[in-house]
């Protein structure tokens, strides 16, 4: 029994010490090459040695068996020695596809060769930088200044430069920076903050950003703070139309609006993963839709094309939000002026007729409602289905497994099948929705499928990705192209 543990023990540390290892190579890739290396889309950027080893454990999950650090601890060594240009590489999808169709080949001949399109350009980077200022700073608002932060990188591609909020005490910068510092559902931010009350700045980890106080989105004067064709990012909510939200582009420095709420009248609502190639240079105002729209759209996609949806309803268990009254007062809203911290409140939701906006084939075909329950973060859709074609439990769960692997929705759609997940195990998913297969539920042509999705952070990343397109800033990805599972091994690991 000693042995077996001491066994144990050394192992662990030995996986410990190729983490640590590990740690640098990722820095030096990021600072001097502009590569962003990830795990199946979890980035390993100033990750710890826990996070690394768990997002090894991670891999298993999504591809059936363990992604070794024997084997991504030299990838990502070989990976250094190339002088790569900047890309957004997975190492795991890279092991995957070397161990499958490396034929032979030493991994540095095979990584020149899949690689060829970056290497030797030792940090070059062919983007443009898009000047961002986030209108508002509230719970998206913060939450997109985090992640626009950790991705600033060499300073390419989207530069937060600027957040616009009405001053609401005497000490307000002070107070805005703490919130951004602690955060008592995402927790604290990872990295510095620091405050110029003189300057009116906030500099996050490097990046510093102006704090402008207007009541008007179009008398900013953008320019005055060397800001200059910006995408200014609506977060408040309070205009929806064409109309009201193009005061801002009457600010000078202001070229582009994006609204993260869903838009009326004839505004793009943009689901990244499924409509974002329709934005077009001449659209000046575009949505991002909502967290609920985002978070079952890409599965409603996957289900639809594989088996046709008749109809459907959707019915939304959604965390209270901001909008509601924490205790008991007046609300203008029906139920909404009931405490949200007490109740369960039945409320509308718009999520299954926007659906249509991003799908137009699913026009008419989806109902919805939602409750509202007392839970800070992290909602869940139940979608109740009505398919075209039979299937079974297994089968749908193998299909959407092997969508969020080696689809084009593997940023927006994650699988899980634990039997104790709960929701708080998901605040922080970068994805828009993720499937839980044992909740699924299949009788030939009725199918429920219950998704979970972090209804701030997951909806946010959604954001950033439109404000990437909208930008054209997305660097390149690798590997371009999948491994394509076996059938046989994914009903296997469905049984």
């Amino acid at each position: 029994m000693s042995q077996t543990s001491d066994s144990c023990l050394d192992k662990w540390m030995g996986r410990e010490a190729l983490a640590e290892a590990m740690i640098p190579v990722i820095g030096r890739l990021y600072r001097e090459n502009n590569v962003v290396t990830s795990i199946h889309g979890r980035s390993l950027i100033n990750k710890s040695t826990m996070n690394i080893l768990k997002a090894h454990r991670f891999a298993r999950r999504m591809s059936n068996h363990e992604l070794l650090l024997e084997e991504t601890a030299p990838l990502l060594n070989a990976l250094s020695e190339l002088e790569l240009g900047a890309a957004a590489i997975d190492i795991a999808r890279l092991t995957e596809k070397f161990r499958a169709e490396g034929n032979g080949a030493s991994l540095d001949e095979y990584l020149r060769a899949e690689l060829a399109e970056i290497v030797g350009k030792r940090g070059a980077d062919d983007r443009t930088s898009t000047d961002v200022v986030l209108y508002g700073f509230g719970r998206i608002g913060r939450l997109l200044a985090r992640i626009l932060i950790e991705k600033a990188g060499g300073g390419h591609g989207l530069r937060l430069r600027a957040i616009v909020v009405r001053k609401g005490a005497e000490n307000d910068l002070v107070k805005r920076a703490s919130l951004l510092r602690r955060d008592s559902v995402h927790g604290s931010f990872e990295g510095t903050i620091r405050v110029d009350e003189e300057a009116n700045t906030i500099t996050a980890n490097g990046v510093q950003v102006q704090v402008i106080y207007s009541d008007n989105p179009a008398t900013v004067d953008y320019t005055a703070y060397g800001i200059k064709d910006a995408l200014v990012v609506d977060n408040t909510g309070r205009w929806r139309d064409a109309e009201g939200l193009s005061q801002h582009l009457q600010s000078k420095g202001a070229a582009r609006v994006l609204l993260t709420a869903p838009g009326k009248g004839d505004l793009k609502n943009i689901v990244h993963g499924i409509n974002h190639k329709d934005i077009a240079d001449e659209d000046k105002i575009v949505t991002a839709a909502s967290c609920t729209t985002n978070a079952i759209t890409p599965v409603l996609k996957a289900i639809n094309d594989k088996f046709g949806i008749i109809h459907g309803h959707v019915e939304t268990v959604h965390s209270f939000t901001n909008d509601q009254n924490l205790i008991d007062n007046f609300h203008k809203g029906d139920r909404r002026g009931r405490s949200a911290a007490l109740n369960m409140v039945i409320t509308e939701t718009g999520a299954a007729k926007a659906v249509a906006k991003a799908l137009p084939e699913l026009q008419g075909k989806l109902t919805g409602n939602a409750i509202r329950v007392p839970t800070p973060d992290v909602s869940m859709a139940i979608l109740n289905l009505n398919l075209e074609k039979g299937t079974t439990r297994d089968e749908v769960n193998d299909f959407l497994r092997e969508m969020s692997l080696h689809s084009d929705l593997r940023k927006q759609i994650d699988y899980i099948d634990s039997p104790d997940v709960v929701s708080t195990d998901f605040v922080g998913s970068r994805r828009a929705g993720i499937v839980d297969g044992l909740a699924t539920i299949s009788n030939d042509k009725n199918l429920v499928l219950y998704v979970w999705y972090d209804n701030e952070f997951g909806y946010s990343c959604q954001v950033v990705r439109v404000m990437e397109e909208m930008a054209g800033v997305n660097p390149p990805s690798f590997p371009a192209r999948d491994v394509v599972a076996p059938i046989a091994v994914l009903e296997t690991a469905g049984a």
